[in-house]
């Protein structure tokens, strides 16, 4: 398992690459206190989102990926403590353009689906001519 892309994302907070395939990968992330988003221990959303963007990524894993856009489903809620797994797949590629499912559970519940549009530039996004 080699990663191309992403390698300085902190994984305690984006999760961690368990498999990573042509075309698939699987992250982890174990929901953590920092995570909280109010008294009843639920995780905020911006934490499952970028554990399954970093699964798109990994699931293209070009250098230089980058997200364009993304549709996403919260199907159920999350709490700290949970342990969540990203499955990501490639569903085709066009040029330049990967569409990725990932889908999110914890344990056997889907908690989350997204369709995200990837792009692998010839450079880095940050390049500049």
């Amino acid at each position: 398992m080699q990663l191309r892309t992403h390698v300085k994302i902190d994984q305690e907070l984006s999760g961690t690459p368990i498999e990573v395939g042509e075309g698939y990968a699987v992250v982890e992330l174990k929901t953590k206190e920092n995570m909280r988003a109010d008294e009843k221990n639920l995780v905020h959303g911006g934490f499952i989102f970028s554990l399954a963007d970093y699964c798109a990524m990994l699931t293209v894993n070009e250098p230089t990926v980058v997200l364009a856009s993304a549709k996403v489903d919260f199907k159920k809620p999350v709490v700290v403590g949970d342990t969540l797994r990203a499955e990501g797949r490639l569903l085709r590629a066009e040029g330049k353009k990967r569409w990725v499912e990932v889908k999110v559970y914890r344990n056997q519940d889907l908690v989350f689906l997204g369709e995200f549009l990837c792009v692998v530039p010839d450079k880095h996004v940050l390049d500049v001519e």
